[in-house]
């Protein structure tokens, strides 16, 4: 089986300026960090070359979205060729904030999965239920209905994590437990397995996000289908070492 690196991404959000976000860059550079797990943190954009100017080369740096083409008329939007030259390497797409809040498709998302993986930005792609949803029993149709729409947009799964982020418990201070966690991480690796490869299957990191805490950090890294972390408010607090080394 692949050993799957342990993966934590830091999203941001619409949060910080440069003296807050300066600070927190200054702890995660002096912080000592597990060798074995690697970190990116999702800056706003407009603060994407601020925070690869001073983050410390062993952090990646992420854009929270992107659109589907290269250029063109698109006012406020940013391509993944921007954020490639702004010195990052990876892009959340289709987190559920994107999907819930500003009504983007899973069709859209999927065009953006693809797009920016040919200009070779990593993809966190975001999949995960809402609370009705769970509640009806339907959890795995929605989850594996979205990351169809994904797979179906890979050609290279090397550059690709998947975030199971069940939305109920993202800013809400819910966390599903460590046991639904590694429930639904499970059925997923099992739908790779049958709907993509073992190889990928074995290999894609499926991290989790929701309220993820330096307190439940642990436990919830200790499920063999847990191979990380997307952290939201505990990103910008000191805590976010702690969750960070939660393998160590």
């Amino acid at each position: 089986m692949a050993l799957r690196k342990f993966f934590v991404g830091g999203n941001w959000k619409m949060n910080g300026n440069k003296e807050s976000l300066g600070e927190l860059i200054t702890t995660l550079n002096t912080a000592s960090l597990h060798d074995e797990t690697e970190v990116a943190c999702a800056a706003p954009s407009i603060y994407l070359d601020f925070a690869r100017s001073n983050l410390d080369p062993r952090i990646s740096v992420a854009g929270q979205n992107c659109y589907k083409v290269a250029k063109g008329a698109f006012t406020g939007e940013i391509s993944p060729a921007m954020i490639r030259d702004c010195g990052a390497d990876w892009v959340i797409l289709g987190h559920s904030e994107r999907r819930h809040v500003f009504g983007e498709s899973d069709e859209l998302i999927g065009q953006k999965v693809a797009h920016a993986l040919e200009n070779d930005l990593g993809v966190i792609a975001c999949i995960g239920e809402k609370l009705e949803e769970r509640e009806a029993g339907t959890t795995e149709e929605v989850v594996y209905a979205q990351t169809q729409v994904i797979a179906e947009n890979v050609k290279d799964w090397g550059k690709v994590v998947l975030a199971y982020e069940p939305v109920w418990a993202i800013g809400t201070g819910k966390t599903a437990t460590p046991e639904q966690a590694q429930e639904v991480h499970e059925k997923l690796r099992a739908w790779l397995r049958a709907n993509v490869s073992d190889d990928v299957a074995d290999s894609v990191r499926i991290i989790y996000g929701g309220s993820v805490t330096g307190a439940n950090c642990r436990e919830l890294a200790s499920q063999g289908d847990v191979d990380g972390f997307l952290v939201g408010g505990a990103s910008l607090k000191p805590e976010f070492v702690d969750i960070i080394n939660a393998r160590a």
